[in-house]
């Protein structure tokens, strides 16, 4: 039935090509600028016709390009220790392949709610801004590595190979309160870390056949031309807009993934 639905959606149309890189170059901008953009791409997807599990892996292709665009950056201008991203690349790398394959082996109405209630968790953290508190934590002391931390990274791995969209915040959370990284150094560890986990996890939706390869490549364009505009340009004053866009995103997307609209719309 899904493979059926699948072939109906007309992915080389003029409109849907548009539609995927555009939806993909906001995702870019907006998770340079402001973070979680992901959640746009599993919103379009699944307009689309596309299933949850299979939106869930598609919407990692575009992930790989942007991830190691920003990374090279980072490496570029010496904010990147290679070393201590591959230590802590290993527990989330293990954890994200257990995680996507959760995702691909759950019920698909139920990991539809659970992706609600990931969007409610986003929307919580783009409304009050964490990032406002780490900013706050530059003092830069390392927390020497323990076995504890491995343990918290492999869970953030479990939940970045489930659902994508979020694993940002948690990454960049751990890294500054626990670890005791100062706010840049944790953010270049974080998007090195996301692009070395991200193939692994992806893998798991390839095995599976769950992966809209055309939709995905579109997006990707639209991502990583996205990612290195925003990074190239600083636009300055637009992430606020683009936060509120997110948010306007979130909210209509999560009402339609727990079924309010059709509720509406069966009490008239």
């Amino acid at each position: 039935m899904q493979a059926e639905i699948i072939k109906n959606i007309d992915v080389w149309s003029p409109e849907i090509i548009i539609l995927l890189i555009v939806s993909g170059f906001l995702i870019g901008v907006i998770n340079t600028l402001a973070g979680s953009g992901t959640a746009i791409g599993y919103a379009v997807f699944m307009s689309l016709g596309l299933p949850p599990a299979w939106a869930n892996g598609t919407v990692r292709i575009g992930v790989i390009p942007q991830t190691f665009a920003a990374g090279l950056n980072f490496y570029k201008h010496k904010l990147l220790n290679i070393k201590t991203a591959l230590i802590i690349a290993l527990p989330i790398t293990a954890g994200s392949v257990l995680g996507a394959q959760i995702a691909v082996s759950i019920n698909p109405e139920i990991f539809k709610k659970v992706i609600g209630f990931a969007m409610l968790l986003i929307l919580f953290f783009i409304i009050f801004k964490p990032e406002k508190f780490l900013k706050n934590r530059t003092d830069g002391k390392y927390v020497k590595y323990r076995f504890i931390h491995s343990l918290l990274y492999f869970v953030i791995g479990i939940y970045g190979g489930f659902i994508h969209v979020g694993v940002g915040i948690f990454l960049l959370l751990a890294l500054v309160v626990v670890s005791g990284f100062d706010l840049v150094r944790a953010n270049s560890l974080k998007v090195f870390v996301v692009f070395i986990y991200t193939p692994f996890a992806l893998a798991v939706f390839m095995i599976h056949g769950e992966i809209h390869y055309a939709m995905g490549l579109f997006a990707a364009i639209g991502n990583t031309i996205g990612g290195i505009v925003a990074s190239k340009y600083a636009i300055k004053y637009g992430s606020e807009i683009l936060r509120r866009f997110l948010i306007i995103v979130i909210v209509i997307f999560t009402g339609y993934l727990f079924g309010v609209f059709q509720f509406i719309e069966n009490l008239f």
